[in-house]
C-alpha cells in the first residue's frame, strides 16, 4: 500500500494529515443471490433519483402533487436555483452514485445514504484487488470472484457517451491537498482522462478549454469534477473560489460541456430528501421499492416529531447539513443534559434533523495485531449512469476500528477491505 501511495488525507483542527488508508486483508463476501437483489434495487433507486433531479429543475410535478414538500427542496443546502431550467447532456444528473448500505444481522439490507455529488472511494478496492492479485494470484484462479477491474471501463464509456466527441475528457481535482487526491490521479491514469488542476481550464465564447502546462488550448467535452458545487464558478457561486472555472455555467447552460456529476445534485442526497426516495420510486417508476431506507422519522411531520422527542434516547439523530460521519449522534450515548440540549435544537430547527432507528448491522472480521476481531462495516456501492444504468460488481467496504463505534467513515479513522461479489 505504501509503495502504491494509497493514502487518504484528513483535516483535523485546521491541520492536513495524510495517512495510509488502513486496509484489512479479509474480504467481504457477497453471494450471487444477494448481489442480484442489490443490483436491481440500486438501479431502480438511482433511476428514480435522476428523474427527481430533472423534475425539480423543470416541471416540479412531485412538489406540485404534494409528494415532496416544496420547502424541503428549497431549504436544502444542496438546492441551486441557478440550475433551474438547465438540462444536462442526455438528461443524466447522477452519472456516478455512491449508495451506502448496511446489512442487518437478519440478512436484510438497508440504504443509509445516497451520495450523488462527488462520491469517492472506488479507487481503493481497485488498488486493493491489484495488490492481492500480485500477492496471491491463485486465490482468484480458484474462486469465482467477479473481476472488479472494469470500473475504469464503465467510467470511460460513460464519459465518452457524455462527451459526444466534442473534445477532451478531464478529471478536475482541487489539488494535492484534497483528501482523495490519490483517487483523482489514479482514475485519470486508468481511464485515460486528463488530470486538470485549478487554473488548467478556461471558458472562451461559452466553450471550455484545457490549457495545461504548455498553454495550448484544447476543447473539453466532458469533465468529471471532484470540486464541490459552490466552488465551481466564482462568477455565479462563491466569488472567492480559486478552484473552479469562471463562466463555466454559461458553457454548461448551452450544453457545450458535460459536467460529471451535474451541478445541483446535492439536493437529492440531502438527508431530509432521503426520507422521500421510496415515494419517488413509486411516483416516477410506478414500482414498489426493492431496497428500503433505514426506519426514518422526519420532525417536519407532527407524528414523527412527537415520536422523536419521546424516544430521543433510543434513536440516531443526524444533522442533514453534515457529511463524512460528522453530525451523527446516538441518543443512548448522551447524558440527560446533552439530550435536553439536542431536544431543544430539534424543537428550534426541525428541518435540520432526521432520526433513525438504530440498526444493529453486521460485524465483519478484521485482523487486529495477531488476532481476529469483529467490527461494524458498511458498503458503498457504485452505480454508473450513462447510456444505461449499471452497478459495478464490487464496492467499498468500510469498517470501524473502534469496537464501540457504528461510524465507519474514513474521515473518522475507519479502514477498508476488498468486496468479493461471487459469480456462482
Amino acid at each position: 500500500m505504501e509503495r502504491f501511495g494509497v493514502r487518504f488525507g484528513v483535516y483535523k483542527n485546521g491541520i492536513f494529515n495524510e495517512q495510509l488508508f488502513p486496509f484489512d486483508a479479509i474480504p467481504r463476501v457477497i453471494s450471487k443471490e444477494d448481489w442480484d437483489y442489490l443490483e436491481k434495487g440500486l438501479i431502480q433507486r438511482v433511476d428514480a433519483l435522476n428523474e427527481f433531479l430533472f423534475d425539480i429543475d423543470h416541471g416540479k410535478k412531485i412538489m406540485n402533487d404534494g409528494i415532496v414538500p416544496a420547502e424541503f427542496v428549497y431549504a436544502s443546502k444542496g438546492y441551486l436555483p441557478e440550475c433551474e431550467g438547465i438540462t444536462p447532456i442526455h438528461h443524466v444528473y447522477a452519472h456516478i452514485s455512491g449508495i451506502d448500505l448496511v446489512q442487518a444481522k437478519d440478512g436484510r439490507w438497508f440504504i443509509l445514504e445516497d451520495n450523488l455529488r462527488i462520491p469517492s472511494g472506488a479507487s481503493y478496492p481497485m488498488i486493493a484487488r491489484t495488490i492481492t492479485r500480485k500477492v496471491s494470484p491463485e486465490t482468484f484462479q480458484n474462486n469465482a470472484v467477479a473481476d472488479n477491474r472494469n470500473y475504469n471501463d464503465l467510467l470511460r464509456e460513460m464519459m465518452e457517451f457524455m462527451n459526444n466527441d466534442r473534445g477532451l475528457s478531464v478529471i478536475l481535482t482541487p489539488g494535492r491537498y484534497n483528501s482523495a487526491f490519490f483517487e483523482h490521479s489514479y482514475l485519470a491514469e486508468k481511464t485515460g482522462a486528463t488530470l486538470a488542476f485549478p487554473g488548467d481550464l478556461m471558458v472562451e465564447n461559452d466553450i471550455v478549454y484545457y490549457t495545461g502546462l504548455w498553454k495550448e488550448k484544447q476543447r473539453v467535452g466532458c469533465f468529471y469534477r471532484r470540486v464541490s458545487d459552490e466552488y465551481m464558478d466564482p462568477l455565479v457561486f462563491e466569488p472567492s473560489s480559486l478552484l473552479g472555472v469562471p463562466n463555466l455555467m454559461q458553457a454548461y447552460k448551452k450544453g457545450n460541456v458535460a459536467v460529471v456529476n451535474a451541478l445541483g445534485n446535492g439536493v437529492a442526497d440531502d438527508k431530509g430528501i432521503y426520507y422521500f426516495v421510496p415515494k419517488m420510486i413509486k411516483y416516477y417508476l410506478n414500482e414498489e421499492p426493492i431496497l428500503h431506507n433505514a426506519p426514518t422519522y422526519l420532525p417536519y411531520f407532527e407524528e414523527d416529531y412527537r415520536y422523536i422527542l419521546d424516544h430521543l434516547s433510543q434513536l440516531v439523530i443526524k444533522d442533514v447539513s453534515e457529511a463524512g460521519g460528522y453530525g451523527v449522534v446516538f441518543g443512548r450515548d448522551l447524558t440527560a443534559e446533552k439530550l435536553a440540549e439536542l431536544k431543544q435544537l430539534i424543537i428550534e430547527q426541525p428541518r435540520r434533523w432526521i432520526a433513525q432507528e438504530v440498526i444493529d448491522f453486521k460485524d465483519l472480521e478484521i485482523v487486529e495485531g495477531n488476532e481476529r476481531v469483529e467490527r461494524k462495516a458498511d458498503l458503498r456501492a457504485f452505480v454508473i449512469s450513462g447510456r444505461e444504468t449499471k452497478v459495478w460488481k464490487s464496492g467499498l467496504t468500510r469498517f470501524s476500528r473502534n469496537p464501540n463505534s457504528f461510524v465507519v467513515n474514513s474521515s473518522q479513522g475507519g479502514g477498508f477491505k476488498d468486496t468479493w461479489v461471487m459469480e456462482k
